[in-house]
């Protein structure tokens, strides 16, 4: 109670993990937490704040009055880069191997933490405060169950990884998962360094969040990843499923100033919307590969001519880092040869680009966010998983859910080009269609009030977690 007898507003400190992937759908929870009446402290690096503010103006993270930014030292020397910061630099060196202060007391007092599962620095924070401190996996269930079996991996002798033709091993031990292969698993444990500093971080995250977590969000949904979180729930403290969580925004209603606060750290270049408005339903193929992923200036050329010789529509987002240590420049010739049909981007909202009646396709890296927006609009993918989990989403997409085709071995030219055609005009174009169609019909269920799991999930986390503590 305050001095004059009301009850006081919740009060959450989200943390992401510093990475683009990371923050948005952290920021999407805590739009749903200040929805529901939480007051929200966001807490991004000094380095990614500033990123925001070139990205998207230099008011853009006022908040609002129960919504406020506020940021942390990354433990990194200072640079203006405006670039993803290398996942394997920032791990060992950053927050994530700093002691944080709890975090201030501002009125209202802090009454639960919401951190990445990778963020677990907070729960000694949480243990001073005596508050609840739950943890959001940004990723797959499926991607989370993988990186569980990092102890069974190691004495079954496949960490460290001594020979490539383990790769094709299926792994029949993996509770609630099917088929799944050694190179299925995320790349983190198909190391061949003991000594690797990500699966060093990976597993020393794990076992903090599994033993002293007050519970785990999942951004997923029930009918999409039964098993693997039935499976879930046996390991780890209480889960709840409460994604897509892009689509639980639609309980804010579209006034609502909650809607004007964005997460992208690149500006989003909307004038791509225009041009797909002039375009053809289901003639548009999709190009990004996220905010991590790095090439080759080599596979960037086969990806152009792949696209090229497909002789179809597309529009393609090349970050300006997309090649590792080279500008991310198109052959001039392709870019002669498909100036009719085809727009080269920086960045843009993906999501409207995704929800676009122009969009038959997707062609990505796969990583978690991208796949659930591309399930939640209907879009089948053709798919070449760089990193992390990214390469268990793309086995559960082909494998399991019958919506993505994924580009194997090296990039070339002709595969791409093939795997086009076939999204754009062949049988199995119109066969991932159709289910991924489903899938959207299926993530809409879960996230509509007032039966739908998802729905009913996110209550649940926050009045049986986050309130727990309250009277």
């Amino acid at each position: 109670m305050d001095s004059n007898g009301l009850k006081e507003k919740p009060h959450a400190v989200c943390i992401p993990f510093p990475a683009q992937g990371h923050i948005t759908p952290m920021l999407q929870l805590a739009k749903l937490l200040n929805y529901k009446g939480f007051h929200i402290t966001f807490v991004n690096t000094e380095f990614n704040h500033k990123r925001l503010l070139r990205s998207r103006g230099p008011n853009s993270l006022d908040g609002l009055p129960s919504f406020r930014f506020e940021t942390i030292p990354d433990g990194l020397p200072p640079t203006d880069v405006n670039a993803t910061q290398d996942i394997s630099t920032l791990c060992p060196n950053s927050i994530l191997c700093q002691t944080p202060p709890p975090p201030p007391p501002p009125p209202p007092p802090v009454t639960c933490i919401v951190s990445d599962v990778g963020m677990t620095l907070t729960l000694d924070a949480a243990q001073e405060l005596g508050i609840p401190d739950v943890m959001l996996q940004t990723a797959s269930a499926c991607g989370l169950m993988c990186c569980l079996q990092y102890r069974p991996l190691i004495e079954k002798g496949f960490i460290p990884l001594e020979d490539a033709s383990y790769l094709d091993t299926v792994l029949d031990w993996i509770p609630g998962m099917r088929n799944i292969r050694l190179g299925d698993v995320p790349s983190f444990l198909r190391t061949k360094d003991p000594n690797d500093i990500m699966l060093d971080v990976l597993m020393v995250e794990l076992e903090r969040a599994q033993g002293r977590a007050s519970a785990i969000i999942l951004n997923t949904f029930d009918a999409l990843e039964h098993d693997v979180v039935d499976a879930l729930s046996t390991l780890l403290p209480p889960v709840y499923s409460i994604g897509p969580l892009n689509l639980q925004l639609n309980q804010i209603p579209a006034d609502n100033k909650l809607n004007l606060i964005g997460s992208n750290l690149w500006t989003e270049e909307s004038e791509c919307l225009q041009w797909l408005d002039s375009k053809e339903p289901n003639s548009v193929v999709y190009v990004n590969f996220g905010s991590i992923t790095v090439m080759t200036a080599e596979q960037l050329t086969e990806f152009a001519w792949g696209l090229a010789n497909s002789n179809t529509t597309f529009l393609w987002v090349i970050r300006p880092d997309l090649v590792g240590g080279d500008s991310s420049l198109v052959p001039a010739e392709f870019f002669e040869l498909t100036k009719e049909r085809s727009v080269l981007a920086s960045w843009c909202p993906q999501e409207q680009v995704l929800n676009h009646p122009a969009i038959a396709g997707f062609l990505t890296h796969c990583g978690w966010n991208s796949t659930l927006e591309s399930l939640c609009c209907g879009v089948p993918m053709i798919i070449w998983p760089f990193f992390a989990e990214q390469q268990t989403n793309c086995r559960f997409c082909c494998k399991e859910w019958g919506v993505g085709m994924e580009i194997e071995g090296e990039v070339k030219r002709d595969y791409v080009e093939v795997l086009v055609r076939k999204l754009m005009e062949g049988e199995e174009g119109k066969a991932m269609r159709k289910k991924a169609l489903e899938w959207k019909k299926l993530a809409k269920e879960a996230t509509t009030g007032p039966h739908g799991l998802s729905f009913l999930d996110l209550d649940k986390i926050v009045n049986q977690v986050l309130l727990s503590r309250r009277n």
